[in-house]
Formats: C-alpha cells, structure tokens, sequence
C-alpha cells in the first residue's frame, strides 16, 4: 500500500511556498528549505539548486526516520559549518513517513548552532500545519480514488481537486469550480456556499430550469442553525407543510462548512427542483468531500479570527479588480495599523485584543464600498484597496477612525477603547503597482502615528516626512536581503596626517557599501535612514566588525611595519545591545592585531545620548590598546561638558564647519578653538569633508592633525587599499612635505 505521501501527486507539492514563509518567519536564519517525499525524492524547494550533500543527508535521514519511530528528525552540519535541519512529518495513525522537510541556516558567527530540539520546538506550528495539509490531501484524494468505480462521482471529484487555471490565493475562482460541478454532475437547481461571519456568498444556478432567485434567502437561515448542531450532511427529500422551511418545491443537501478546528463557520447547500431524483447517501457522501475541499479553501482564503482575505488572496482578488480595466478608474490603497494594541493584551488580556480586532474587522467589512476588497495583512494591521479618488479614500479612512473609537472591547468593568492610524494612497490600475502602493500607504500611516494617532494621512509627494518614510520602507526590504545574501562592501578613505613633523601615523577610515540587486554600489546616504529607523544597526555594526577583522587579519605585520589605523564605525543603537561590548572585545583580542592599529569611532550624539554605556566600552577599549574617535564633534549638546568626562583619542570635527571655513569666519573660528582644546587634552584633531587643496591648506595652518576629504581621497574598497598598503603609504611623506600652496599636494 502507498504512504500517504507517496499517494500525493506532484501537483498537489508545488504550494508549499506559505509554509515557507512562516518558516522563516519562526526561524530568520533559514538560508533555504526543502521537502521531500518519504523517499527522499526532492519535492519542493524555495532555491532551484538541490545540490548532492543536501540529497545524501536527506536519504540517510530517511533511512534513520524507518529505524526510529519516537524523534522527530536530526541536525547535521554540512562543509561550511553550515547547520541542516531535517524534520520528520509522520501520519498520526500509522506513523508512517510522510515527508522531510530540510531547513538549512546561516552559520553563526561564533560557530555554534543551536539544538535541533530547540529549533524543532521554535518552527513546530509551521511543521504541523504543513503536515495537516499532507494528510488532509492525502485523505481526499484517497477517497476519490475509492470512488473511481463508480459512474461519474470521478469525474465530479477530479474536476473540483483540480487546481489547473486556478492561481494560488484565487479562492473565488476554486470555490466558483466547486459550485458549478456540482450543479452540473449532481442534476441540481442551484449549488451555493454561505459563510456569514465572512460576508462570503457564492452560488450557481443551472442554466436550464434554475431556481427560483430567493430560494437561498428563504432557507439559509434556518440550513446554518441545523449546520450548528449537525456535522453529517443532511438531506431533506421531503419537506411538509408544517416544517420549519414550508412546503418549498425543492429538495435540499446541505451540508456543514467547518474551521480545521471542527467549529461550524456556514453551509455547502443543494438545491433540487421537486420533480427531480431524491438526493442518496452516495450524494451525501461526494458532497461531504466537496464540503471539505471548500473548507480548506475557506480557511486557506480567510483568515481565522476576523473573517477578512488573507494576504495572498487579497493581492490575488486586487489584481483580478485591476485587470478589469473598466475605464479610466481610479483606485486607492488604506493601510490601517490598530494604536496601541500591545498595551490592551498587557492590561485586559490576549483574548480582549482579539476581540477588539475581530470588532474592528466587522467594522471595516460592513463599511467596504462597493468593489473594494478588505485584508489582514500582519498581527494588528489590515489594508483595502477601493475604487475611487484618494480624496474619496481619505474621507472613508476618517469615518473608520471616528467610528473606532466608539468601539470597545469589554473585560469586567474596565473598557479598553481602540484607535486607528490610517494611511492612504493612490493606485494605478496596473496591479504590479499594488507592493509600491501599499508601501506609500504604509509610510502615510507611520506618519499618522507621528502626527497624534487616530487620524488618516495621505501620501502626497510634497509630504517629506512622509516620502522619507516611503523610501526608508522600500529600502528596508532591499537592505536586509543584501544582509541575508552577504551583498555588503567595505570600503576605505585615506586620512591624511596634516603635521609630519609629529609623525602622525596615517589613518583609513572604513565605509559600508551595499550592492543592490543589479550589481549597483549604494552608498550609506541610501541606506542609513532605514537601518536606524527599523533597528537594522546592531546586525550591520556586528557584519562590519567581524569582515573588517577578518580582511584585516592577514596583513597584521604589514599594518604593524606602517603604523597605519584603520577607524571603524558603530552606532548608538548597539551600544543598546547588553551583549554588544563583550562580543566587540572578544573579537579584538581573537583578531591578532595591534590593538594600537584599530579605531572606533562613535557619533557625539550617539554617545551623549548612552553616554553611561558609551564610557564604559571606550575606557575598556583605550585600556585594551585601541583608539577611541568622537564622530561629528560640534553637533551635539554640551560637547565640552563630557569631554573631560570620556577617555576619547581623536576628535572629527563636523564637516558642516569645515566646509565653510573659507567664508564663514565663525566656523574658523570654531575650528581653531577645537584643535587648539584637543592639543591640549592630549587628542588629534580630523576634518572632515575637505573638498579642495584650499580648504586642506586652511586647516593644517588652523593645527588640524589631520585631514579626510575628496581632496585627500576618495573611498576605495578595502581589499585594494590592503593590497598595496606599503606602496600607498610610502607617498606620504612626501606628499605632506610639500610646501603649503603647492598644487601637487593634491591625492587625485
């Protein structure tokens, strides 16, 4: 006898993609994930490459699972320290092998991987899901099969498990096949599938002879009471006068459409003229299996707790809205976010904030206009794409916020009242637009929040706060894939001693690059904004330090033999991080590099606003060996104040100053005191942003230590600076010998 995955066609394996998701949602070091079949014959695969090492561990893992009938799988590490985990999907009745799923990770950077039972018990809701689905599948194809012998009952149950035409998440399309099979295999009048609490109607009438239009008004409600109590389809042949539903001239099967958790959500109702055949057992039975299939589609379509599409299938019903293209019509995109929601879980419980946003959601679904399509995209954030203006739009967001508040979600004799954010767009009507329109919504919404919560602002392009928001989201999404796929750079720009006859050292200050999907270089100006504002800084300051040392490492003697340091960057935001500075000195005395040669610099705002934890890690730093950079010195607040206050070596002086010592007499001015003060408390000065020899010039006669700018140098990638290090610096000297004025001092 076939296993139940063996039984599985390979169709019924190519929409495993939402399981994926929530995978690594669970589990964000996921790199890849494969299933496989009990016989370890690759199924489905979020990366195209299933290389053989991946093929070995799964047919080894497939022969350990036949021997070993309690676990539920097995870590192994592949060549590159790479962790592998590799879950077993069982049947509950048999305990069978039903599938693997193998999920490799990113290796950690201090090369130790967690347990697969940690792991097994972080991504377990998603395993079971998945392995409901297999045997759910399982179970309705195995009953089609059983019924292959028998007149057209195949033909009916192949036609509705069909998927072909059907897109994943167009759960009309899926249920409309359903619907006109059975009016047309089973001899009925009219088919319909009612689900109330997701103001979901759907019904077909037979082309010849239908039914009476009302009929499904006239009944449904008396069907969903029966369906309440009733789980066995029911078939009413012979209706008297003196029932509940009158002497109706039709004869009924229905049955009870219900949740994966067997709670009765609406009716899969047959309807058949009096003169007809009597509905049989066989009928009952074919319906039950068509009962569930609509079931799957519901639950998969319609998200559980509020009864509104699911994300996929909303972006599938928008696109069919925009293909339509009836006219000139104008679409809008509403991004709604509920305030605060967290604070009602922490105050009145998990169950009060379902509650509230199970009242919101009717809320929203009892105001649609009409043509417009609602969802629940995330936890507490929902999104409507409408026909009409972003005026139109904005108007219908304004009534949804004034009507919010007027909800609450009682617990005891305390009231929880809700509140929503709202932003709204416009769309074109090219369906591709939707990712774009909704983050311009979603932007428009943050800046609600900003702007006092419970409002709904529109994303206008004059709007800067907004458009800033707008590209910090965009961006995000771009910044952690060249995290995840390691399409990071860095970078070096020379600091050019100033004074020889001190014998300053030369510095390099390392820069972060980021190469986008096209093989472009995009610089921090880009990307900055976005990593601070969705607290991206801590992984990126952890990547930065760790290839800095890496690339740096073997050419420990040749930066000894120079004298050269390299400065390194890092911000505010991992000085948050409790782990951050003992990671950070770890790395450093594992590195085998002068200490003397490293530099970390940290932005005057950034350190006066965690100065406590600042001072800590730069005293631990400075006793260590390695310098101490404050970063766009003159900026922040009371900068005089803390300095005597933190061990710091090196002091930038804020490029807005420099730029304008030509002409401003005021940022001379401050330039001279900054370098005159730091002499005396024993720190070298840099200025930042010199742009021309003549500016060069200005601050050398100001006692400037150093210099960095476009008229020194211009940022290279680090593996070239590395690789000629000593040919570089020996140009030094003689550059900063020449005389003040002289042309050829230029580094260009």
């Amino acid at each position: 006898m076939a296993t139940p995955a063996e039984h599985l066609r390979p169709g019924e394996w190519t929409s495993l993609e939402p399981y994926a998701q929530l995978v690594r949602s669970l589990l964000p070091r996921a790199s890849s994930i494969a299933v496989f079949d009990s016989n370890a014959n690759p199924r489905w695969s979020n990366d195209s490459a299933t290389w053989p090492e991946l093929v070995q561990a799964v047919e080894q893992s497939a022969r350990d699972a036949a021997g070993d009938g309690a676990s539920a799988g097995q870590l192994r590490v592949l060549e590159g320290d790479m962790p592998l985990y590799l879950c077993w999907l069982r049947d509950d009745d048999s305990r069978e092998l039903l599938a693997i799923v193998a999920i490799q990770c990113r290796a950690s950077g201090d090369g130790e991987h967690r347990s697969f039972s940690f792991v097994h018990a972080l991504i377990r809701p998603a395993l079971e899901c998945l392995r409901r689905e297999l045997v759910a599948r399982h179970s309705i194809d195995l009953l089609a099969e059983n019924l292959s012998a028998r007149d057209r009952d195949l033909e009916l149950v192949l036609a509705v498990s069909s998927r072909d035409g059907i897109r994943p998440g167009d759960d009309a399309s899926a249920l409309r096949v359903i619907l006109e099979n059975s009016v047309a295999h089973l001899g009925c009048a009219l088919a319909a599938v009612l689900v109330p609490e997701k103001s979901l109607v759907l019904f077909r009438m037979a082309q010849e002879n239908p039914a009476d239009g009302r009929l499904l008004a006239q009944t449904h409600r008396h069907l969903l009471s029966l369906a309440q109590v009733r789980r066995d389809p029911l078939i009413m042949n012979r209706l008297a006068q003196n029932s509940a539903l009158g002497a109706l001239p039709y004869k009924i099967l229905s049955c009870s459409l219900r949740s994966t958790a067997g709670r009765p959500i609406g009716i899969f109702a047959l309807f058949r003229h009096a003169s007809a055949a009597d509905f049989t057992d066989r009928d009952a039975r074919l319906v039950d299996v068509l009962t569930r299939k609509a079931s799957m589609i519901i639950e998969a379509s319609y998200d559980a707790m509020t009864g509104l599409l699911t994300r996929q299938a909303f972006e599938q019903r928008v696109g069919d809205l925009l293909a339509r293209k009836e006219g000139a019509r104008r679409f809008a995109v509403l991004y709604v976010d509920v305030d605060q929601l967290h604070l009602v879980n922490e105050n009145f419980g998990m169950h009060v904030g379902d509650l509230m946003l199970a009242m919101l959601a009717d809320m929203m679904r009892r105001r649609l206009p009409p043509g417009a399509v609602v969802s629940r995209i995330s936890g507490d954030r929902f999104a409507m794409v409408m026909p009409g203006s972003l005026e139109e739009a904005l108007e219908l967001a304004t009534s949804w916020c004034e009507t919010a508040v007027q909800l609450a979600a009682v617990q005891g004799d305390e009231r929880s009242r809700a509140s929503l954010s709202i932003g709204v767009a416009e769309l074109t009507g090219d369906s591709g637009e939707l990712t774009h329109a909704l983050a311009a919504a979603e932007s428009a919404c943050k800046a609600a929040k900003d702007r006092g919560r419970n409002r709904a602002e529109a994303y206008l392009a004059a709007d800067e706060s907004v458009v800033r928001r707008f590209t910090d989201i965009t961006i995000a999404a771009a910044l952690r894939g060249a995290i995840a796929e390691d399409r990071l750079r860095l970078d070096a720009q020379f600091i050019l001693p100033l004074d020889v006859l001190h014998g300053n050292p030369p510095h390099f200050e390392l820069l972060l690059r980021m190469i986008d999907d096209d093989g472009e270089t995009v610089g921090p100006d880009r990307f900055l904004s976005a990593a601070n504002r969705y607290q991206l800084m801590p992984g990126i300051d952890r990547w930065v330090i760790h290839h800095a040392l890496a690339q740096l490492r073997p050419h420990a003697a040749t930066i000894a033999a120079t004298r050269a340091v390299f400065a390194i960057n890092f911000s505010g935001q991992s000085l948050n991080d409790a782990e951050f500075a003992d990671e950070l000195i770890t790395c450093i005395e594992a590195s085998g590099l002068p200490p003397q040669a490293l530099c970390f610099e940290l932005t005057e705002s950034a350190t006066i606003a965690n100065l406590a934890r600042a001072e800590v890690l730069m005293r631990r730093l400075r006793k260590l060996g390695c310098g101490v950079a404050l970063d766009d010195f003159g900026t922040g607040l009371s900068s005089l104040a803390y300095l005597r206050q933190l061990p710091v070596s090196m002091l930038k002086i804020d490029g807005s100053f420099v730029r304008d010592i030509q002409n401003d007499p005021r940022s001379e001015s401050l330039v001279q005191a900054v370098a005159q003060l730091a002499r005396t408390m024993q720190m070298v000065t840099v200025a930042e942003y010199v742009e021309t020899d003549a500016i060069r010039e200005r601050i050398a006669a100001l006692g400037v230590d150093y210099g960095q700018g476009f008229s020194i140098g211009r940022p290279v990638p680090l593996t070239e600076v590395l690789a000629d290090l000593p040919a570089a610096l020996d140009r030094v000297p003689r550059l900063t010998h020449q005389p003040a004025g002289d042309p050829a001092m230029s580094l260009h």
